[in-house]
């Protein structure tokens, strides 16, 4: 019900930035938390960034005051602004949505999407 299309992954040196968009369509009645995810080779998926409808957010440590999150709640998209990158932030990041959506027979349920995951490669 909830499509996630993901963007701005590729290679990148040490100290380098990229950029990540991610844009959610299809049949909801809203998005509450938005986010990023990532997993390297080997790892468990872990949260990056986070955020709220009402704009909270939160960041891994490894992350914090390097990358950004935010998002257009008029347009569903979410964006992470990735400065300084590190050999470390190599890995697939996955966009991740909770969306109200509505469901047969009952009243609308909190749901949660994957993107397909785009690769963030940070060479030195």
């Amino acid at each position: 019900q909830v499509q996630l299309v993901e963007s701005g992954g590729g290679f990148v040196q040490v100290g380098g930035s990229l950029r990540l968009s991610c844009a959610a369509s299809g049949r909801f009645f809203s998005i509450n938390a938005m986010g990023w995810y990532r997993q390297a080779p080997g790892e468990q998926r872990e949260l990056v960034a986070r955020i709220t409808s009402g704009g909270t957010t939160n960041y891994a440590d490894s992350v914090k005051g390097r990358f950004t999150i935010s998002r257009d709640n008029a347009n569903n998209t979410v964006d992470l602004q990735m400065n300084s990158l590190k050999h470390e932030d190599t890995a697939v990041y996955y966009c991740n949505v909770l969306a109200v959506v509505p469901h047969p027979g009952t009243s609308p349920v909190f749901t949660n999407y994957w993107g397909q995951g785009t690769q963030v490669t940070v060479s030195s």
